[in-house]
Order: C-alpha cells, then sequence, then structure tokens
C-alpha cells in the first residue's frame, strides 16, 4: 500500500527496533515449552528439587526478558503510531485545502471527514499492530511448528493438518471480507452525509416541518449501515469459531497419539505438555494472523480510500511551472502586504463551459466580451443564465472547455493559481463566514490590515452601525455561519472582507440581493469608488445601469453587451427584464 511505504521510511528507525523486539519476544515464548518439558522430564520424574528449580528459574528469566521487549515494542508502538495518522491527517487536510472544485464535487464532504478520521484509524490501527502483536503472529506460529517437529516428529503431522484447514478458512475470510468492509465504508460515509445535511439545513428542516423525512432519510441510511456492519462482522463470527474447533480437534487428537506413543515409550510425559502447548500458541498465533488479515482488509481498503484523496486534482498542479505576471505577489509571513492597486483589463474570448458531471448542457456558450481596466460590468439574465459561473472560470475554480480568459492581457491559465485568486477578491451570493469575531471575518479578506482598515471598509458596505451596536462592537463573537446575524448584514460583512482585500479585479456575485434599495444604492455609491476592476452580478435593472458596461445572458449566451440606454434599444430580454421590474414597482 503506497500510504505505508509513503510514511514509514521516516520511522524507519523505531519500527527496525520495535520489530526486533517483537521477533526476540516470540523468541522468548517459544522456549517456555521447552523449558517446562525440562521441568517434567528431568526434575519432577526424576524427584530431583534441585532441577527443577533450575529450570523454573530459566523460565523466569526468559518470561521477564521477554516481558521487558513487549514493553519496548509498545511503547514505540504507540509513538510511531500516533505520528503517523497525525501525519496522514494533515495531509489529507493540506490536500483538500488544494482541492480543484471538479475534485470537491466528487467527493463528498461527508465522505472527506470519514477518510480522515474513520479510514485513518483504521490506517494507524493496523500501523500499531504490525509493530506490536502482528508479526509476532506469524513468527510464533512457524516456530511453534519447528518446535514441535523437533520435540516429536510424528505428532507434528496433526499440526500440519490444522495449519492447512485453517489457512482454507483464512483465505474464505479475505474473499469475503474485503468487499463487506468497502461497502461498510461507503455505508458509514452516507449517513455522515446525511447527518451533515441535516445540521447545516435545521432551520429549513423545521420551517418546512420536514421531521419525518429527515428521519426516515436517517433510518435507511442507518439501516443499511446496520446491514453492512452485520454483514461483515458474520464473517468473523462463522470463521473464528471453525478455526477454534479445528485447532481444538487438533489438540484433542495429539494427546490420544501422544498416550499412544507413551505406551510404547516413543514419548515422554513432559513432551507431551510441551507438544499441547505448542498446539496452543499455534492456536492463538492462527487466530491472531486471521484477526490480522481482517484488518489488513480493512485498512487496504481505507488506504485506497485515503489515497483517492491524495491522488485527487489540484489547483496548484494544474499549474506547476507556469509562466507569467502575477497579478499580486502573495504576502509572505509576517510581512505587511503592499499592494499597488493597478486596474486590469478582462476578456473573454469564445468560452465555451459545461459543469462536469451535470446536465451536459452548457452553461456557457461561445461568449466573448471586454473589460476595460477600471470600468464596471454589470452581468445581468434570468435564472441559470450563466452568470456565476462567470465568477467561477474567473476565478478559475473550473477550467474552459474552449475559448480564453485574459485579466491583464494573460491568460489565466498561465498565471500561477495562488496568484491568480490573490489579485481576484470575490464576494459570494451565498456569503460564508466563520466562527469568531466581526472583525476577524472581515480582515480574513487581508490578514494584515489594521484596525482602522477595518472600521472603514465596514463603513463602505454600511456594515459600521449594526456592528457598532453589537455587544461587544468588532469582537462580537459570530456563530458558525454567522446564525446570530441577519442576512443583509451577512452580505455586508462578505463584502466588507472582499473590499479589504483591495485587489485588482472585485467579484460581487449578487451580494447584495438581501440589502433594501436605500442601502444597496448607498453600497452602489461607495463601490463605484473602488479604483479596480468591478464585475457586478446583479438581478437588479436598478443596479446594472449604472455600470459601464452591461452584459445580458439567457441560456448561456451574450444576447447584450453595452450602456443601458443600448440595450433598451437592441436587446428584447433587457427590455423584458427593466419592464417587468418597473412594472412590478408600480
Amino acid at each position: 500500500m503506497r500510504i505505508y511505504l509513503k510514511y514509514f521510511p521516516k520511522h524507519r528507525i523505531p519500527f527496525l527496533i520495535a520489530v526486533t523486539c517483537v521477533a526476540l519476544e516470540a523468541f522468548c515464548d517459544l522456549l517456555g515449552p521447552t523449558l517446562m518439558s525440562r521441568v517434567v522430564n528431568y526434575g519432577i520424574l526424576g524427584q530431583d528439587m534441585g532441577v527443577v528449580l533450575h529450570w523454573c528459574m530459566l523460565m523466569l528469566l526468559v518470561v521477564f526478558t521477554g516481558a521487558c521487549f513487549a514493553v519496548t515494542r509498545s511503547v514505540l508502538a504507540a509513538r510511531v503510531s500516533s505520528r503517523l495518522g497525525a501525519e496522514i491527517r494533515r495531509d489529507v487536510f493540506r490536500k483538500i485545502l488544494s482541492f480543484s472544485e471538479k475534485s470537491a464535487d466528487r467527493i463528498q464532504s461527508g465522505s472527506l471527514i470519514t477518510r480522515m478520521t474513520g479510514d485513518t484509524a483504521q490506517v494507524t490501527l493496523f500501523a500499531n499492530g504490525i509493530m506490536r502483536i502482528f508479526l509476532k503472529a506469524p513468527i510464533t506460529c512457524v516456530g511453534s511448528i519447528i518446535m514441535a517437529t523437533i520435540l516429536n516428529p510424528r505428532l507434528s503431522i496433526i499440526i500440519y493438518g490444522v495449519v492447512a484447514v485453517i489457512t482454507v478458512l483464512t483465505v474464505i475470510s479475505i474473499k469475503m471480507s474485503y468487499i463487506r468492509f468497502a461497502k461498510l465504508q461507503i455505508a458509514l460515509d452516507r449517513v455522515n452525509s446525511v447527518t451533515q445535511e441535516y445540521l447545516l439545513g435545521v432551520r429549513l428542516v423545521k420551517a418546512f416541518g420536514t421531521y419525518r423525512e429527515e428521519g426516515d432519510r436517517f433510518e435507511q441510511a442507518n439501516e443499511n449501515l446496520k446491514q453492512r456492519a452485520t454483514s461483515t462482522q458474520m464473517v468473523i463470527t462463522v470463521i473464528s469459531p471453525l478455526m477454534g474447533l479445528a485447532v481444538g480437534l487438533g489438540a484433542a487428537i495429539a494427546i490420544y497419539f501422544g498416550s499412544v506413543l507413551f505406551q510404547v515409550r516413543l514419548i515422554e510425559p513432559g513432551d507431551i505438555a510441551a507438544f499441547v502447548a505448542y498446539l496452543s500458541h499455534m492456536l492463538m498465533s492462527l487466530m491472531m494472523i486471521t484477526n490480522i488479515f481482517n484488518m489488513l482488509v480493512r485498512a487496504k481498503a481505507s488506504a485506497t480510500r485515503i489515497q483517492e484523496v491524495m491522488d485527487s486534482e489540484e489547483d496548484f498542479g494544474q499549474t506547476e511551472g507556469a509562466r507569467g505576471t502575477v497579478l499580486l505577489t502573495p504576502a509572505k509571513e509576517g510581512v505587511k502586504r503592499t499592494v499597488p492597486l493597478t486596474p486590469v483589463c478582462l476578456r473573454f474570448e469564445n468560452v465555451t463551459f459545461t459543469y462536469p458531471g451535470g446536465s451536459g448542457v452548457p452553461s456557457i456558450s461561445g461568449l466573448s466580451f471586454s473589460v476595460d481596466p477600471g470600468e464596471t460590468l454589470a452581468v445581468i439574465g434570468p435564472t441559470g443564465s450563466g452568470k456565476s459561473t462567470i465568477c467561477w472560470l474567473i476565478m478559475r475554480f473550473y477550467d474552459t472547455d474552449s475559448g480564453s480568459i485574459f485579466i491583464g492581457g494573460q491568460d489565466v491559465k498561465s498565471l500561477p493559481i495562488n496568484a491568480l485568486r490573490a489579485g481576484v477578491a470575490i464576494a459570494p451570493q451565498k456569503p460564508l463566514l466563520f466562527s469568531g469575531t466581526v472583525e476577524e471575518n472581515i480582515r480574513w479578506g487581508n490578514e494584515f490590515a489594521s484596525g482602522e482598515a477595518v472600521r472603514k471598509t465596514a463603513g463602505q458596505v454600511q456594515a459600521a452601525g449594526f456592528i457598532e451596536n453589537m455587544q461587544d462592537g468588532y469582537v462580537s463573537v459570530l456563530g458558525r455561519g454567522g446564525v446570530n446575524i441577519s442576512g443583509g448584514q451577512k452580505q455586508r460583512i462578505s463584502m466588507a472582507r472582499a473590499l479589504i482585500r483591495n485587489a485588482p479585479l472585485l467579484l460581487i456575485d449578487d451580494a447584495t440581493s438581501a440589502l433594501d434599495s436605500v442601502t444597496e444604492a448607498k453600497v452602489r455609491a461607495e463601490l463605484a469608488a473602488y479604483p479596480g476592476t468591478k464585475v457586478l452580478i446583479t438581478q437588479r435593472c436598478s443596479a446594472a445601469m449604472y455600470a459601464d458596461k452591461i452584459l445580458v445572458l439567457e441560456n448561456g449566451c451574450a444576447v447584450g453587451f453595452g450602456k443601458h440606454e443600448e440595450l433598451m434599444d437592441s436587446s428584447e430580454t433587457y427590455r423584458e427584464i427593466w419592464h417587468s421590474q418597473i412594472d412590478s414597482k408600480g
């Protein structure tokens, strides 16, 4: 498994020490029955107490030595497996941070959480087991067979028969377990996804009163998980007793034939006891090996799921080695960022794009337009016409199917992703705020912004009033997603976060939809003074009409481009939108 090959070299020294301790511990365990046979054969049967004490003291020494090795490998295993789990979770999270939108769409968030937690735990548990007991089981098993054969080759034939039976049962267990455990993890993903969807939409569920439907969805997912878990456990539940039965029969047969051999003086009583002890060691080892294979199956399935995340397409990987002048150099840690805000031009040339895994109908088709530096472009059109898609393509959340997008005269595909996005600020259609203070949420757009800049920007988007009226002002704590403020307040904080970035290109994706007309007009006036190039996605003609240029979309195609007065004469779609809004107001 590539996961282990990637991480184990970092911990090879403690791993090798732990493996050595496991081997030595197994050797000490294997000496026990042989020493016990010496106690019986030479001490008890010979009625020599000195011999008994000699061999018993040697047995205690071997047991103590084995215990020291056991403690050492357990401590090393705990440390290495904990570090391994931490490293995997760290790398998986870093990978998720660099996900492309295609990767984010392909793997659900609930599944990602399961892979970071449950799957990583399975991989870590298997790594811990390798260093603690997994290597000990085959050594003890093989060693028991060898030692038993040395004691009495005739009786050892019984052991070979038991091993053959258990090997067959183990192969059956592996084949039946792998596919079941893979399905079990998928069922667990579904339970996590259903739970997460409910928690995110709990207010909507309450508003529509769909408790029963949500309960039924969870019950269905939970029932499926129960069935998968039961099916997986049934394999172990059935196979393990069969293995115990095989070894138990082997022990009974060994004792019977051992008594027969003892009658003809071909074996000593101590050897019979040692032989049964080795058979018991072999039973425990074989049971452990079976559990090892079951855990291997689980670890393999989990490692495959983690590797799927690690192999996913990422933004930075798409442009590795790309050349081009960056729009804005990302700030170095601890260094205040100074931005020479120079407006940039924006140009689309015959752009066509279809969402992967969607309906197959292009969201944008043959779109061409250009915006000069410092101008404001308003994009308007019916719902589903592709307005927001323009923002996603500019940010390169997705790549175009055909055509090119130029910012500052450079194809966005020639720019490193981090440099491109450092030069673009966006206020999304659905504002997302994070747990923390109001100031922290605004400063999220520019971590080096001063408190004065935060307050100034809040004033520009008409947010200063309600923020200062909050109990703790700018240090008031917002709940997850901003649950303790209104939709319009969320939008204004989101816009402040975009403005304080002071980027050459500003994208406002219908981020004023929850504002009243008066507040929107004030915000629009402040945005007009913003020196950068602006793209305003809107549903309102009252907002679009003040832009330098207006792009009218319908079904992903441009059906109008120009100023308000020009479009009133040339674009039927724009006129219909205008009259529908004006008439509705009237």
